[in-house]
């Protein structure tokens, strides 16, 4: 059954026309991100808590509403339906373009729901994003919360986790002391508000850890995991290894824990200021992983340029 089969071809072409719009950073209005996010909520409502994924597909780290980089992604991975995806979650604050980016991602699922798959991370939540700019940004460019309200209520519906080929585990964060298998997490009830503590916060916030067993996180929610319980997780659930996103990382992806963990960031020059390579990860039928890196793309004249710091010996 192709996607035209699954909507009815004037929805179809109403969500191809909204992709339009939004590869040209043009806003939704706020009537259609209301009914965007009805459809959206009926597609995600089916899924489970950790969603199956088929190969090939291209996994996404945190993009953190840094549109023009998620442009670029889409220049150098190619976009749906062309090229499946794994979106880790992070959608969201701390770029200047949350909305925009959001709202592509959103598009893409209702349009193509078998070849676009979207998990929940830490900052999809009601109290993250109105710390960390989403909230303030829909209120500036709707100038209500309206928008806010209704993307946020969506976000209680996203997975928390997604398998490839029941293989490898892709949680955004990590693991909790809470779930020993996969079939724990979906055991969860997940629409709800990201809760303070307790396993489904660990899945959205915890971190690979050098120290083995479980620490103390240092942001305050989650765990740090060690070696041993990553491999103790993926020889119980008969995983190759767990794929992950939440930390920033130089290169764009840092494989740790001796192969068993690797991280996927894909927010390059993260905040615009930290100066980090961006990966997306392309896996093939055989699970064979190849990472594509790139850099940050700025809006002409934004004034996010990478600024490269010259040693005085050149000068």
């Amino acid at each position: 059954m192709g996607e035209k089969d699954i909507l009815s071809l004037a929805d179809a072409s109403e969500l191809d026309n909204h992709i339009n719009n939004l590869m040209e950073c043009k806003l939704l209005s706020e009537e259609d991100v209301e009914a965007l996010c009805k459809k959206c909520k009926e597609i995600l409502e089916t899924e489970p808590n950790v969603t199956p994924v088929s190969c090939p597909v291209t996994v996404v780290g945190d993009v953190h509403g840094q549109y023009h980089d998620v442009m670029e992604l889409f220049k150098i991975a190619g976009t749906a339906p062309g090229t499946n995806f794994l979106f880790l979650g992070d959608y969201v604050d701390r770029g200047y373009y949350s909305v925009e980016t959001v709202q592509i991602v959103l598009a893409l699922k209702v349009r193509y729901p078998k070849r676009v798959t979207i998990i929940r991370g830490n900052h999809e939540s009601r109290q993250i994003t109105q710390v960390y700019g989403f909230y303030d940004e829909c209120l500036r460019k709707y100038g209500t919360a309206n928008v806010w309200k209704m993307i946020t209520d969506l976000f209680d519906f996203l997975p928390i986790a997604a398998i490839v080929d029941n293989q490898l585990f892709c949680p955004h964060a990590g693991l909790s002391p809470g779930l020993n298998t996969i079939s724990n997490i979906d055991q969860l009830s997940r629409f709800e508000e990201v809760p303070h503590e307790g396993p489904m916060c660990d899945l959205l916030w915890s971190d690979p850890d050098e120290r083995p067993g479980w620490g103390i996180s240092p942001r305050g929610a989650g765990y740090t995991f060690g070696q041993d319980v990553s491999e103790q997780f993926i020889h119980t659930n008969g995983l190759k290894f767990i794929m992950r996103a939440h930390q920033l990382v130089s290169d764009g992806y840092c494989w740790v824990h001796e192969g068993s963990v690797v991280t996927v960031f894909s927010a390059p020059n993260y905040c615009y200021r930290c100066g980090n390579l961006a990966a997306i990860c392309e896996i093939d039928e055989n699970l064979n992983c190849k990472f594509l890196q790139f850099e940050h793309a700025p809006p002409r004249g934004s004034g996010t340029e990478v600024k490269r710091m010259v040693p005085d010996y050149f000068l």
